[in-house]
């Protein structure tokens, strides 16, 4: 019987469903493990929840560890009663030690969705529509105890549109590392592939988002306003306030036309949308979610929400 390379995996969130979910449909891997985080309260009920790893993962049958603290003594003991050949690690949420690290009899596989060594850290698809980027992608590389700077496997990249939204490219991102970290794996089996160290001079680093960071600066030009709304859609959502009411805002375009307006300010509402003053040009909105909590095209919005320009938005 043909040895099975056996797979220790770990990760929480959406993006990392896809990677488990491949992983797992390989004849000659063997997840032996699937470590995720405890399930945490959610929603209004603040019910239990569990991880969408944890959700595919049972649904696949295969064996949950959800630890508190994966660099515990415990935890540790754990994973090296396994005798992993890979760990494969996509957004778990706990940076391992290098104890952790260690256990892997060939490497710790981290599947990151940035074209590293640009954009290190915890919020790489956001930054990359915030700066316009034309490209983004997924890099696998060998874990190591600093953040993302470990050596490069593979990377493989894909377009960014002026329309793609930080969820788009999260679920194109989820897609492309699934087929990538296989495609990785296989290759170091095979001997076709050796880590390439990366140039930590040209490293740059992303924090993790606040829902502050999504107000909108109605100073910005238009066409950087729409890209941070598409990079803060679906979370923390692009706000701004008209009056004492919080406007979220999820689809608009920019428009070269003049408004000869303040930035911020609501100069004309027609069928097209609601047309802003910006920085530079014209910002029209096209859907929005007022107190209602429903997101509606903007005419549907003007329905029951009448704008007499010229009205200003709250400065950012």
């Amino acid at each position: 019987m043909k040895h099975k390379t056996n797979i220790i995996y770990m990760g929480t969130p959406d993006f990392s469903v896809p990677a488990l979910q491949q992983l797992a449909a390989q004849d000659d891997f063997y997840i032996s493990l699937v470590v995720t985080q405890p399930d945490r309260p959610k929603g209004r009920g603040k019910k239990l929840t569990p991880s969408p790893v944890k959700t595919a993962a049972l649904k696949l049958g295969l064996d949950v560890f959800q630890p508190e603290k994966i660099n515990s003594k415990d935890a540790r003991e754990k994973l090296l009663s396994l005798h992993p050949d890979f760990f494969v690690v996509a957004a778990f949420g706990q940076i391992l030690s290098q104890e952790i690290l260690d256990i892997p009899k060939v490497f710790p596989i981290n599947i990151h969705a940035s074209l590293l060594p640009r954009y290190r850290g915890a919020s790489p698809i956001q930054t990359s529509i915030l700066n316009l980027d034309k490209t983004t992608g997924v890099t696998t590389m060998v874990m190591a105890k600093d953040m993302d700077a470990g050596d490069i496997l593979l990377t493989l990249s894909t377009p960014i549109s002026e329309h793609d939204t930080a969820q788009d490219i999260h679920d194109r991102l989820g897609k492309i590392g699934a087929d990538l970290i296989v495609e990785t794996i296989h290759a170091i089996l095979d001997n076709r592939l050796e880590p390439s160290p990366q140039d930590h001079t040209t490293a740059t680093y992303v924090k993790m988002l606040k829902k502050s960071d999504g107000k909108i600066d109605w100073n910005l030009e238009n066409r950087q306003i729409c890209a941070h709304i598409n990079a803060m859609t679906p979370w923390p959502g692009a706000f701004t306030n008209l009056g004492n009411k919080r406007i979220k805002i999820y689809k608009a375009r920019a428009s070269d036309l003049a408004s000869h307006q303040e930035p911020g300010v609501i100069f004309q509402c027609n069928k097209e949308g609601i047309h802003v003053a910006t920085g530079n040009g014209t910002l029209i909105i096209l859907e929005l979610m007022g107190t209602s909590g429903k997101r509606l095209k903007a005419r549907e919005f003007l329905c029951g929400h009448k704008i007499d320009p010229p009205v200003k938005f709250d400065p950012a």
